[in-house]
Order: structure tokens, then C-alpha cells, then sequence
């Protein structure tokens, strides 16, 4: 039997993507080349846009599929697959291409972030890992950037591992979060596997194990006189934890010329008690000790605290932020959007329903960002056959998003293709990026846009639009399939 540590990721899949694996074989389909995008209807917590991430995870995924012994014989005993098949599934491996949106890209609905080409059987058999790598910390991502954005360059730690759904999504929801643009986190793995950096300072039981406040203030102060971060609520905040613990500074640190040091509230009337926390500091002459706020926060709450006039230097955000609590699901999807035939012409392929959201945009597709040459903002994405190139010399006409009868037209304008090559017949050619240049490159990509399309109520809507020849194979394949 597998345990935890010998589980094969390859298995990690929807039963039906073997059943429809074995059907494809059968039917002669193992060969037949097939292209998949994955894209996103809606913004989380009706934002302006998402975030992009997860493609490390899905990399380490891809370079390690393989079918193993006993999940050979299991598939075996299910009785359902046929025997060439599972010879087949011996010696399994990705051979096809993959082109992705870099971790870090604001990205927007019904946009290809990861477009997949391979054999029918590998670009079905990958469906569930690539989105759940790609929703999950695309969510998380999502989610600390609004919180970060929020607390208006103040430090913002990821405090969730605690209340994370699972281990798997406590250390890789540290990871999206970093790259979102928390600056720490409190998981001491997520440090050890990705370099995000982790602290932390004392719990309540810290300070209750000691006969007094202040002998557990001082003892933490001589162990750790470099990093001394005092949680001050345990009790009474102002009357007693903010005093012990300014009495300590004065016992431990002022000798030895540290005056760098700190407190925590985790409880309370935050604001209130920041405000007067940070007059008592400063009357004590410790106007560099940062003050700390932790205890369900968001973004919302956040901006009321600082609207407040809260003396706040680092938000730590726990379960609101590992959880998206106020909207737990990014809803990326992974549809066939073309097929090639024997001779290797692409063929479209759509879906269509009577929900009109639900109507995919077929073929291998081509996603570029228009930019304004002379504010170097975002203006929008535009959608095009994979064999269209963009003149930059020539207007541009998309439609608005909202009001299909208006165009908008673009002059003066530069344009950049989103996706990379990430694998190229299986082989790796992508060249990845440190974590703290993805969490850089995030920001810089966040700067291009407009702050109208940043805001968290009713944000502008970025134009997504498709070109005429792409718009026009898909009106046809609605026609031949109305």
C-alpha cells in the first residue's frame, strides 16, 4: 500500500479522465494530436483581475508522470481496462507542449493562461492536477494581493497554516501567497521547500507558563534579543502588557543598544489599542518598536483599521487569506478547443450551451497584451488565431467588453504574447524563476494597470477581446452547431 510519502501524483486524477484514456486507446485516439486550454470565468470576490501561479508544482507534475507497478496492478483490478492499454500505461510519458502564462501575470476572464498540445490520452490524464495547481494557488495569490494592496505598504505576513485545508495547501499556499506579496510566513516548511520566509514570536501559553508578565517578556527579550516581538494581550493590554513589556525593553535591550524590537495584538479594539499602544511606546522612547496586528483580519478590515487611524506597522492574516474565505474557489476550467487531423491540419473545436458563459472559444490560440506606448499601462488582452501576428504600425479595434455594439481603438501602442514555451515534446525549455523574482515581477506587472481596474468595488472591466478572423470561426462553428 502507498503511504504518504510514496504516493505517485500521476494517480492524482478523475477517474474518468483513465476510463476515457482507455476508451481513446481502444478507439484509435491514443495518437490523435489535441490542444486544451485553461482559462477562468470570474474574479474572485468580483475583483478587477487574478493572479497567475502554481506552474512550479505543475512542472515538478509533468517531468514526473509516470505509471508505477502498483498502481499498474491497481488499475488492473478495477476491471475495467483493457489489457494493451495498461501495457501502454507501463511506459507512459509526457511527450507533448505546453505554453503558460508566467506565475506573477495579472491575468483575466476567459484568457488561455496554460494552453496544453499533446496525444489525446496525456492532455486528458493531466485535467485535474494542472487545475488543481493552477486554481488553488492562483486563489491564494489572488487573495494576499488584494491584502497586501490594502495595507498600503505595510509588511503583510501569511499566518494560515493552522486553518489551511490540508498540509499540501498550508505550504503551497504560503507560496502564492509570497508571490502575491507577502513578505513572510508563518510555516516553517514553506521556508525549507521554497524559501519564503518564516518567523514568528510567542503564543499565549508563552506568556501563562511564567509566574508574571513581565518575567516572560524578559526571559524572551534575553533569548532572543534580536527579534523580540512580545505578544501583549494575554491579560490587559494596555494596563499591563504594553508596560511589562516596555520594562522589559528597558531591562533587556536598551543595555545592550538594540532598539529594534516589537508587539503583537491579537485580540480587542485594534485600532484603539494600536493608537495608544504607540503613544506609551513612543513616551518611552521606543519609537522604532513596531507594532503587529493579528486576528481574523481581511482586506476590508484592514482598510477600516487604517482609515481608523491605527498605528499598524505588519498585518499577520491567517485563515482569511490561506482559506480566500470570502470566496473559496478560483473556477478554472480545461476544455478541447481543436484537434489536428491525419494530415496535421488544427481543426476548432467549440463547446456550446444554453449558458452563454459556458460557450468556450475554440482553436490553438495566441494571447497578446496591448500596452500604451506612452504610459506603459495595460490597455487589454486580445485574442488571435495561433498563426496571427499583431501589426503595431496599424490601429487596433476591440469591442467593449460590456457593450458589444462599441469598439475601442488603439494607435499608439506596443503588444507582448503572454504565453511562454514551458515544455516542448515533453522536454523542459522553460527557464524557471526564483520565487522572490516571480513576487518582484508580480508588482511590476501589477503597476501597469490602471487603478480603476485595481479597485475592490466595482472595479473596470479589462478588455478581453477576440480578433475578427478568430470571432468569425467561432460564429461559424455556432452556426454549424446551433
Amino acid at each position: 500500500m502507498h503511504t504518504a510519502n510514496t504516493l505517485n501524483m500521476t494517480m492524482l486524477c478523475d477517474f474518468y479522465e483513465l476510463t476515457m484514456g482507455n476508451g481513446y486507446f481502444q478507439a484509435g485516439f491514443q495518437d490523435r494530436i489535441t490542444y486544451f486550454d485553461v482559462f477562468f470565468r470570474d474574479v474572485p470576490d468580483k475583483g478587477g483581475f487574478a493572479i497567475c501561479a502554481g506552474l512550479e508544482q505543475l512542472i515538478d507534475y509533468i517531468e514526473n508522470l509516470h505509471f508505477g507497478a502498483e498502481d499498474i496492478r491497481y488499475l488492473r483490478q478495477c476491471g475495467l481496462f483493457a489489457e494493451p492499454f495498461l501495457d501502454f500505461l507501463e511506459n507512459f510519458r509526457f511527450t507533448g507542449d505546453i505554453w503558460a502564462v508566467p506565475e506573477g501575470t495579472p491575468v483575466f476572464p476567459r484568457e488561455p493562461i496554460l494552453t496544453v498540445r499533446a496525444p489525446a490520452i496525456q492532455a486528458q490524464l493531466i485535467e485535474t492536477y494542472v487545475l488543481l495547481t493552477l486554481n488553488h494557488q492562483s486563489l491564494i495569490a489572488t487573495k494576499a494581493n488584494r491584502i497586501v494592496r490594502a495595507a498600503q505598504g505595510r509588511t503583510v505576513l501569511e499566518f494560515g497554516s493552522r486553518r489551511a485545508q490540508g498540509a499540501d495547501a498550508a505550504v503551497t499556499g504560503a507560496r502564492a501567497a509570497c508571490i502575491g506579496g507577502c513578505k513572510g510566513t508563518a510555516c516553517t516548511l514553506a521556508d525549507q521547500l521554497y524559501g519564503v520566509p518564516a518567523g514568528g514570536t510567542m503564543a499565549h501559553a508563552w506568556v501563562q507558563m511564567f509566574d508574571s508578565q513581565y518575567e516572560a517578556f524578559k526571559t524572551y527579550c534575553q533569548l532572543y534579543p534580536n527579534n523580540a516581538t512580545l505578544l501583549v494581550d494575554t491579560y490587559n493590554t494596555l494596563k499591563s502588557g504594553v508596560p511589562d513589556a516596555i520594562r522589559a525593553f528597558n531591562d533587556v535591550l536598551r543595555p545592550m543598544g538594540i532598539t529594534r524590537c516589537g508587539i503583537r495584538l491579537d485580540s480587542g479594539d485594534i485600532a484603539y489599542l494600536t493608537r495608544e499602544a504607540r503613544k506609551m511606546l513612543d513616551n518611552a522612547g521606543w519609537t522604532g518598536c513596531q507594532i503587529s496586528a493579528s486576528n481574523s483580519l481581511d482586506e476590508y478590515i484592514i482598510q477600516d483599521l487604517i482609515r481608523q487611524g491605527a498605528k499598524i506597522d505588519l498585518f499577520g492574516v491567517g485563515e482569511r487569506l490561506i482559506t480566500a474565505r470570502s470566496e473559496p474557489v478560483f473556477g478554472g476550467v480545461y476544455k478541447l478547443t481543436a484537434v489536428e487531423d491525419a494530415s496535421g491540419a488544427i481543426l476548432p473545436k467549440i463547446k456550446v450551451s444554453e449558458n452563454v458563459g459556458k460557450i468556450t472559444d475554440p482553436h490553438f490560440k495566441k494571447v497578446y497584451r496591448i500596452f500604451d506606448r506612452a504610459t506603459g499601462k495595460a490597455e487589454a488582452d486580445y485574442l488571435t488565431v495561433w498563426d496571427e501576428t499583431v501589426d503595431e504600425t496599424k490601429p487596433l479595434e476591440l469591442f467593449d467588453p460590456q457593450a458589444t455594439w462599441k469598439r475601442k481603438t488603439y494607435t499608439d501602442f506596443t503588444v507582448r504574447p503572454l504565453q511562454v514555451p514551458v515544455f516542448r515534446g515533453g522536454t523542459l525549455v522553460y527557464d524557471r524563476p526564483s520565487l522572490p523574482e516571480i513576487q518582484r515581477y508580480c508588482q511590476e506587472q501589477i503597476e501597469t494597470l490602471w487603478d480603476e481596474v485595481k479597485r475592490f468595488e466595482n472595479p473596470h472591466t479589462y478588455y478581453v477581446d477576440l480578433s475578427q478572423k478568430l470571432w468569425d470561426i467561432k460564429q461559424g462553428l455556432l452556426r454549424k452547431n446551433h
